[in-house]
């Protein structure tokens, strides 16, 4: 099965380094880009506890974080052209 994603999503995951083809499934990009979002996010846990980031500014990474991955709001099917 082919997926055609939406040039607006292209360019989202483009952000993030991934290119899918047409033979990648909206469930699979979703998922990877779900775990990117992941690590971020943990990066950022692992950086507070070992004081490398100070607790007032992790608040605000953590929003830049969300900001960043907006696409992960829509669902897999959406990422698509009908």
């Amino acid at each position: 099965m082919e997926y055609r994603y939406t040039q607006e999503v292209l360019d989202q995951l483009a952000a993030h380094g991934v290119m899918p083809t047409r033979a990648h499934s909206p469930d699979l990009v979703h998922d990877f880009v779900s775990d990117l979002y992941r690590y971020e996010l943990r990066r950022l846990r692992d950086g507070l506890r070992r004081r490398e980031i100070v607790k007032a500014h992790y608040y605000d990474r953590v929003v830049e974080v969300r900001r960043r991955y907006r696409l992960l709001a829509l669902k897999p099917w959406q990422w698509t052209e009908s």
